[in-house]
């Protein structure tokens, strides 16, 4: 980037005395600058794809009709049912929320997007000032429970426990005795179940094709789901009541005790499904018929040579024998052997603690006269510091050079020359040692 060439100060404020230059311009900074915009995506787009103007613009036209077309579709209206049209609005935790938006047909599959377009549609049609518009004279308590049940379906949680107790997304489950294909009976029921999983995706029920391991999977996610479910939606209402906390504080406890009671209720009721359907899944015994006629191959392979098995299992086991004899002889020589390591390093170990206490004692507790007994205490609480922090071999190290000396002042710059090292080390606090000090 070229610098700019700034004019000259005229002549008044160059000549003028009072003019005083606070600061100067910053050195110039090379930037990146990135093309964006509509007009540069364009650009890019025909460069990439090799298009003219027109063939462009004519493209891009035809791509937004088609959008303009499908944002225009709309689900068709379902009738409402006239158990929702009379229900009383204070009732509103027995309506079922995607029949009075007209969304029986999705459910817990319905999308946010046709959760608001649904609830459009029905205040459009239902709105109070509406019906007043047209003359009509009826209550506005439908419009009310299309407004609650557009609060509890956009709201995740309070959907989410809707439904968990919603009934009308059940699958029921066929009866043991029930004719037709198993597969289309029951994988209806158990894709209802599946959406209770936190754990996903849900294996499916599959086929006449499946693989016993896929079966097996089957069952077992099913025998362990881990389910979402709740119950809070059937709580009795909590009075909000600060005057009567008692009253508040059981109702919660009774709603508490009431979602364990549903909660151990469906999953024994999940059990059982599992437990029918396996029953008599098909599948099931023609595992256990190739199994037996597996089984029984193998018998008639092993009765067919059965006496080469018997004599290579008889060499087999003289030979595991002969070598788990070697190994319990060489283990025991080994345990013997590190018996008496352990015994005579425990002997020296002894040893060297009985020669460094006795030179503590040969030096007078490393004073001059009557030691104290404060001073006697203090260098063997030291001496036993040192025992603590340092290993085996460092305690070898320290004796031989304790028993090296005889002069007392050398061998008390030796323990506390230990003591330093122990301190360097980071294994004690210079504190820790009440006589043993530089």
């Amino acid at each position: 980037m070229a610098a700019s060439v700034f004019p000259a100060l005229s002549a008044d404020r160059a000549s003028n005395e009072e003019f005083v230059s606070f600061g100067h311009l910053s050195p110039f900074i090379p930037r990146t600058i990135e093309p964006v915009g509509p007009q540069y995506l364009s650009h890019a787009r025909r460069a990439l794809r090799g298009r003219t103007w027109s063939e462009d613009e004519r493209i891009q036209a035809e791509l937004n009709v088609k959008s303009v077309e499908d944002e225009e579709v709309e689900e068709e209206d379902e009738p409402e049912h006239s158990d929702d049209l009379t229900r009383d609005p204070k009732d509103w935790k027995a309506q079922d929320h995607y029949r009075v938006l007209g969304l029986t047909s999705y459910r817990y599959k319905a999308t946010d997007e046709q959760i608001r377009r649904a609830h459009r549609r029905k205040v459009l049609k239902h709105h109070p000032d509406k019906k007043a518009a047209s003359g009509s004279i009826d209550d506005d308590g439908f419009f009310k429970c299309i407004q609650k049940a557009m609060e509890v379906l956009s709201d995740p949680v309070r959907r989410r426990q809707f439904d968990s107790v919603d009934e009308a997304a059940d699958v029921v489950p066929p009866s043991k005795k029930a004719k037709g294909d198993f597969y289309k009976l029951w994988s209806k029921v158990f894709e209802a179940e599946a959406r209770f999983s936190k754990k996903q995706p849900v294996p499916k029920l599959g086929d006449e094709k499946s693989t016993k391991a896929e079966v097996d999977h089957f069952y077992n996610f099913f025998f362990n789901l881990d389910s979402w479910r709740t119950f809070e939606y059937l709580d009795e209402d909590v009075p909000d009541d600060s005057d009567n906390r008692d009253n508040k504080r059981h109702t919660e406890r009774k709603n508490k005790a009431a979602r364990q009671k549903h909660k151990t209720e469906d999953t024994a009721r999940l059990r059982k499904l599992v437990d029918d359907a396996l029953s008599i899944d098909p599948r099931i015994k023609l595992f256990k018929d190739a199994e037996r006629k597996a089984k029984e191959q193998r018998k008639w392979e092993r009765e067919a040579d059965s006496r080469k098995a018997a004599e290579d299992a008889k060499a087999k086991k003289e030979e595991e024998e002969r070598k788990k004899k070697e190994e319990e002889e060489r283990a025991k020589a080994e345990k013997e052997q590190n018996k008496k390591a352990k015994e005579s390093a425990k002997n020296a170990k002894k040893k060297n603690r009985r020669t460094i206490k006795a030179a503590v004692k040969d030096t007078n507790y490393f004073v001059d006269g009557t030691a104290s007994a404060a001073t006697i205490d203090g260098s063997l609480n030291d001496v036993d510091l040192i025992f603590e922090k340092i290993d085996d071999t460092e305690l070898a190290d320290f004796t031989a050079k304790v028993s090296a000396s005889t002069d007392k002042a050398a061998i008390r710059a030796i323990f506390v020359e230990v003591a330093a090292s122990i301190v360097t080390a980071g294994k004690a606090s210079d504190a820790d040692f009440k006589v043993l000090k530089a």
